[in-house]
This record gives C-alpha cells, structure tokens and sequence, in this order.
C-alpha cells in the first residue's frame, strides 16, 4: 500500500501544475477547430498508440457522444478522411513512427492534424497545422525526459514511463468535452441518449 496513495497523490500534483502551464491560444484553436468540423458535418479520426491509444478511444466516445462523426485509427470500420475532416494524434514524444507516418498520410489528402504532444518540435508537432503541448513524462530516455523532474522538483517520479502523459492527456481531453458540451449546447441528457444501450 506504501506507493499506491504516494502514486495517486503524485500524478493528482503534476496534473493540477500541468493546468497552469497550458497555453490557452492552443486549446483555442483546436476548440474551434472540433467545433467547425461538428458543424459542417466533417470527420474526425483519433489516434494514438499504446495507452495513448486508449486515451484516444476514450475521447472518440465522448465525441461520438456529443455527436461527432467519429472514428479511431485501426477499427475495421474506419472510413478514408479528406480535406476539412481532423485528425487528432496523440503522442508524448511525437516521434511515435505508427502515428507520426498517419499524420503524414492525413496531411497528403489536406486533413487538418491536431497533435497533443509534450514535444511541439517532434517529428509530429512539426506536421501539424495545431499543437496542443501536454507537459509531462514520456517514455523517452530520462535524460530527454525532463518535464516531470521540472514541475514536480524531484529527481524521477512514482509513475513509470509515459503515465504522467497519459493521465494528464485523459484528463485534459475531458475537459474538452466538456467545454464542447457548453460551445455546442448538449446536456448530459443528450450524451446519455447516444451511450450504447445493448449493454444496459
């Protein structure tokens, strides 16, 4: 039990800094740019590998929620995407070669790619046309990691490789829905209406 509260209360404490370091022009321009693909019908594909991916899952179904057209990367069902649909990649190094050679693929046929990444000069935040930097500890070598050392002062954190990233991701791309819920005028009734029920 010695390390799970210490954990807990470690990633709560870089999350709550984290908040402080967002740069509000960035959260803007992918608010508006998720907003305008809502309203003009357009697609949006996310993607992310590993726990990233999960991360991303979990944002594509609030999406789909809010009502969204909406796809993840690799699912048999995901259609072509083109000219004003949206790509979100998540990666905390940004040189994930998976999602990195996607956002490529998405910038040949004029998709916009939004990228959440700790790293806006990586291979990723150089591709694309929006960057959402998401301080925080990737699975990088730690002499690259730096983030988590410098927000928390401490050596090395509790939470291995990209955990930190990924949490902070999850709980930042929350706050977009919700903030979308707001710009869009959806209740929790209306999600509620598109969660799945043959699973109730």
């Amino acid at each position: 039990m010695e390390y799970v509260q210490k954990t807990m209360k470690e990633i709560v404490i870089f999350i709550d800094k984290v908040i402080e370091r967002l740069k509000p022009e960035q959260i803007k321009q992918m608010l508006d740019t998720l907003e305008r693909v809502y309203r003009d019908g357009h697609k949006v594909l996310v993607m992310g590998a590993g726990r990233s991916g999960l991360v991303g899952r979990a944002f594509a179904m609030r999406l789909m929620h809010l009502g969204f057209n909406v796809y993840v990367l690799g699912e048999t069902i995901t259609p072509s995407i083109g000219k004003d649909d949206v790509v979100v990649a998540i990666s905390g190094s940004g040189r994930t070669k998976l999602i990195v050679t996607a956002a490529e693929a998405a910038k040949k046929v004029n998709a916009t790619v939004i990228a959440i990444t700790s790293y806006p000069d990586s291979p990723l935040g150089q591709l694309a046309d929006i960057v959402v930097e998401i301080p925080g500890r990737t699975k990088m070598a730690p002499d690259i990691d730096y983030f988590a050392r410098q927000i928390l002062g401490i050596h090395e954190p509790l939470a291995p490789l990209g955990t930190l990233f990924e949490d902070t991701a999850l709980v930042f791309l929350d706050g977009v829905v919700v903030e979308l819920m707001h710009r869009l005028g959806k209740s929790e009734a209306d999600l509620r209406a598109k969660h799945a029920n043959i699973e109730l």
